[in-house]
């Protein structure tokens, strides 16, 4: 799989390898963008450069997410779930103030974002082929 397909392709399967040298290449560029901000004091061409690096960023964190959830024979759909969730419940907690309620939810939406990222980075795709493509690590058959 050539690096575009792997960062911007929609298809197919990838494994846990894959997803976290993807991961590593996005805390890497997340890391330059911040520094870069910092540095700047936050200087609107910067700004607008970094919003240049980040769209780009975020399309391929769905891309690679969707075809990790492909080899674990999920929809790409959970990814919705994944994102909107811990989301939703951060935003929810961060209008309490303070309270048990206001912890639940924090705990909740920590908790499915562990889960999220056991999910995607740590579980073993699906052996053998799947409606969405063949299996990432199979051995592939010897040509002669």
């Amino acid at each position: 799989m050539n690096p575009f397909n792997l960062l911007f392709g929609f298809s197919g399967r990838i494994n846990r390898g894959k997803y976290w040298l993807a991961f590593l290449l996005w805390l890497v560029l997340w890391a330059a963008v911040a520094i870069l901000l910092f540095m700047s004091d936050f200087s609107m061409a910067v700004i607008v450069a970094a919003v240049i690096v980040i769209i780009p960023n975020i399309i391929s964190g769905i891309a690679v997410g969707i075809k990790r959830l492909h080899d674990r024979n999920k929809s790409g759909w959970w990814l919705l779930v994944f994102y909107l969730v811990p989301l939703a419940a951060f935003f929810w907690a961060n209008l309490l103030e303070g309270g048990l309620l206001q912890t639940v939810l924090s705990t909740a939406g920590l908790l499915f974002s562990i889960y999220a990222l056991v999910e995607l980075g740590c579980l073993r795709g699906t052996i053998g082929g799947s409606t969405y493509g063949p299996d990432p690590v199979a051995p592939k058959p010897a040509q002669h």
